[in-house]
């Protein structure tokens, strides 16, 4: 994944936000490059990291896909049916066509990550806005890493390519670790 921002989709209530969310839920925006991870991967992970058999408790978190193109719309349910058979049980998680995505405050971007003000630090040298900050690449992988996402091998392989200094890299190694 290139980068991911955290917002809302699947609504009609104009300029949503977490205190007025209106009829949005809440959602994860992926840029993502096809020629290292296919759609139909990403859809995998997302089958596979929630339990697709329960009941949403409210529209704001309930959980969806959201499709681009008709590609996308087939990719969504096939995995969809492939989750049913597989978990022998009816599928709730929904699926819809894109329409609009509105991001998220930035105080919900990067959550892990901004919980952290060691790390933080780090990217304060770059001097990145909060929508640069948002739409970093290297903060959304680290911010993957604190969430307990990645191996070992993927965070020493994409550690020279973070810009952190030394002592963020060791900082993030000693936080990833505990993880494993």
């Amino acid at each position: 994944m290139i980068r991911t921002r955290v917002g809302y989709a699947g609504g009609e209530t104009a300029t949503p936000t977490y205190r007025r969310i209106g009829d949005h839920s809440e959602t994860i925006q992926i840029d993502f490059d096809p020629s290292l991870i296919s759609y139909g991967q990403l859809l995998e992970l997302f089958w596979n990291s929630h339990d697709p058999t329960a009941r949403s408790g409210s529209r704001q978190y309930r959980a969806a896909v959201f499709y681009h193109d008709e590609d996308q719309e087939r990719a969504a349910f096939e995995t969809r049916d492939r989750t049913a058979e597989s978990l022998k049980a009816p599928i709730r998680t929904e699926i819809f066509p894109f329409t609009a995505f509105t991001r998220a405050e930035a105080y919900h971007q990067k959550y892990y990550l901004r919980n952290r003000r060691d790390l933080m630090r780090e990217f304060h040298r770059f001097g990145f806005s909060e929508r640069e900050f948002s739409d970093s690449t290297a903060a959304a992988r680290v911010n993957g890493y604190l969430g307990g996402h990645g191996t070992r091998k993927q965070l020493e392989n994409e550690l020279p390519l973070l810009g952190l200094t030394v002592a963020g890299e060791n900082i993030l190694r000693s936080i990833v670790r505990q993880k494993w």
